[in-house]
């Protein structure tokens, strides 16, 4: 009974990993290409994360209203340290394909996306 119970977690794991090393593998071209992305993406995060101080108080201003003066920056300066963290995190482990094979661990993925009103592109969307 005991070596019942040792293999039956060990046949779980088994079962579960098959499907993943039966993926179909991507030319070493496009691998490549990924990595390198992955790390010009977490160098550009790196260098422009302090961006996101006046982002997060232009955004929360315009969202927020007068409050946004003092959210805003609290706002931007965690962000700030959050995009620089991901961003070294990235060019560090840019060989890993890890999170989601090469995918941003940051939304948007660079600090200059993201400015636009949500609002208005609501607007615009249901009255075309």
């Amino acid at each position: 009974m005991r070596i019942f119970a040792a293999l039956l977690p060990l046949l779980f794991c088994l079962v579960c990993t098959v499907p993943a090393v039966a993926q179909e593998s991507q030319p070493p071209e496009a691998v490549v290409e990924k990595m390198a992305f992955k790390l010009g993406r977490g160098v550009t995060n790196v260098f422009t994360s302090v961006a996101e101080l006046p982002k997060q108080t232009y955004i929360t201003v315009r969202d927020r209203g007068a409050v946004g003066y003092v959210i805003g920056p609290l706002k931007g300066l965690g962000m700030t340290l959050y995009r620089g963290v991901v961003g070294s995190v990235e060019a560090i482990f840019f060989m890993v394909p890890q999170p989601g094979y090469y995918d941003p661990m940051v939304e948007p993925e660079y600090v200059w996306q993201g400015w636009e009103d949500k609002h208005s592109e609501q607007k615009t969307s249901k009255t075309e």
